[in-house]
């Protein structure tokens, strides 16, 4: 290849162009959303068993999406490949499945072939390609049309506006399930445990929270020296203050200090009770870690006391330990 070549503002245009014919593809597809449509979403939501995407070639990257998508809005899936079925890892699919075969042509061979066997198992078969009178539309309990008008690639030869409308109804297919199904928020992190909203949805305040020898706390009697001494040791920017039963009864934070020192009081004097904020804003131990996100966010504090329902304190965080548990 000359190393010489470079784009010109033609590149621009031609990229553009993809993106309006891809983008008209998909809006074509808008009227399709019909009976056919419903038939097979009520295929997938009757179905005891898994549901299998399979296509060849970039229609096999398409239905790997796919099913990745299925499964991760509640729709367990999973993506065989069509050649490899037909040497054994058809034996995957039983009676109580659906499967979803990709193919633009409708005539793709290795789908076409395990066909029959897929029938005689007992499986619903979905078909999803760009010619209803194809062989393997014909052959299906349900047709979604995915035709397009025209490929974006400007020798109408590399599959691109064709793929991009199958993955298309594939996103709407798993989307309607996803209603159907009642599949919430709290679902979704129960299957991303690793990503950001399973973090936010799944960690409480007890999972990051300081506790026992590592929570700041003074009791009733400590003076204002105490309490700056525990605040620093502990290192979470405030201190709370108990009875011997460690109810609590106060809070002394960084911010507190610093109003403090303008009053030049006499630290090692000056009860800790005559300068604490005797309203503290608390949490539960079992609140979810994004509530105490909220609650400092709503007050404009960084540090939070932990107490159980009898106002004993349990535990104690910073914003920084949210920070810490990627829960912002």
């Amino acid at each position: 290849m000359d190393k010489n070549i470079s784009a010109g503002p033609h590149a621009l245009d031609l990229a553009r162009q993809v993106l309006n014919i891809e983008a008209a593809a998909v809006q074509a597809l808008v009227p399709r959303i019909d009976d056919h449509f419903l038939k097979a979403l009520n295929l997938i939501l009757a179905c005891h068993g898994r549901v299998i995407v399979s296509g060849m070639g970039k229609s096999g990257h398409i239905a790997r999406k796919i099913a990745a998508t299925l499964s991760s809005t509640g729709t367990p899936a999973y993506f065989v490949h069509p050649g490899e079925a037909s040497h054994g890892d058809l034996g995957m699919v039983t009676s109580q499945d659906v499967f979803i075969g990709i193919s633009y042509s409708g005539e793709s061979e290795e789908l076409l072939t395990i066909v029959p066997t897929l029938k005689r198992q007992g499986a619903k078969l979905i078909s999803l390609t760009g010619n209803p009178q194809s062989s393997l539309a014909r052959e299906a309990d349900v047709h979604l049309n995915g035709a397009v008008a025209q490929e974006a690639c400007p020798m109408g030869l590399a599959p691109t506006a064709s793929t991009t409308a199958a993955l298309a109804l594939g996103d709407a297919l798993a989307v309607a399930l996803l209603d159907a199904k009642g599949f919430g928020e709290a679902d979704f992190a129960r299957s991303h445990p690793g990503g950001s909203l399973g973090r936010r949805l799944l960690t409480h305040v007890r999972d990051i929270m300081h506790t026992n020898a590592s929570i700041p706390s003074v009791r009733e009697t400590a003076t204002l020296a105490d309490a700056v001494l525990e605040v620093s040791r502990k290192g979470l920017g405030m201190t709370a203050i108990v009875d011997a039963k460690h109810h609590l009864l106060g809070i002394y934070t960084d911010g507190d200090l610093r109003r403090t020192l303008e009053k030049k009081l006499d630290f090692s004097n000056t009860p800790i009770t005559s300068v604490m904020s005797r309203t503290p804003r608390s949490i539960g131990p079992d609140a979810l870690a994004v509530e105490a996100v909220q609650l400092m966010e709503q007050y404009n504090i960084s540090q939070l006391l932990v107490i159980d329902t009898n106002k004993k304190v349990v535990g104690a965080l910073n914003m920084h330990d949210l920070l810490k548990a990627k829960v912002i």
